[in-house]
């Protein structure tokens, strides 16, 4: 009888605690649609994305050019010329996945442009929500943009707007 009397009184005070917790969501494509210079970084990253894609492919139809020039020259070509041309073929594709890899690599330049630009407006948004959690009491805020496993979520318990309100960017 005492076991159930205990068991009961903590289940009780477990339930109490689990009550206390509060948390909320914030939607972080939204936040980011809203603030002005996170949609002008992103235009800046597509430039050079824009720009340095048109380099590749520039490069990489050059290297086609020299492919269908040594295909229609082959017949009246020596063995040694044809050796240097299809040496020459293979050293501008391979110039042309150096250059995709330098720019659009896992290290590469693209990479680079976007925390160097990104990440200042991400670490403002991050210190935002954590200066809302604080001042409201959160213990948790999740993202309801990235995660999958939230199937419902009621909007009273979307912070959003007040985060936007900690950057500045009133809704």
């Amino acid at each position: 009888m005492k076991k159930i009397i205990i068991a009961v009184i903590l289940a009780v005070a477990g339930f109490g605690m689990a009550s206390a917790q509060k948390f909320a969501m914030v939607d972080m494509e939204y936040i980011l649609r809203n603030v002005p210079a996170y949609e002008m970084a992103n235009e800046q990253i597509n430039q050079f994305s824009q720009r340095w894609e048109k380099e590749v492919n520039q490069l990489s139809q050059e290297a086609e050019t020299m492919y269908q020039n040594y295909q229609s020259d082959m017949v009246f070509l020596t063995d040694d010329q044809k050796k240097k041309r299809e040496e020459a073929i293979v050293a501008k594709e391979k110039e042309v996945t150096d250059l995709r890899y330098k720019y659009f690599g896992p290290e590469g330049e693209l990479f680079k442009k976007r925390q160097s630009l990104m990440q200042p407006i991400q670490d403002d948004v991050y210190n935002a929500v954590k200066a809302v959690a604080e001042e409201q009491g959160y213990q948790a805020i999740f993202d309801r943009a990235s995660s999958q496993a939230i199937v419902f979520a009621t909007p009273r318990i979307d912070v959003s707007n007040q985060v936007l309100a900690k950057l500045g960017y009133s809704k």
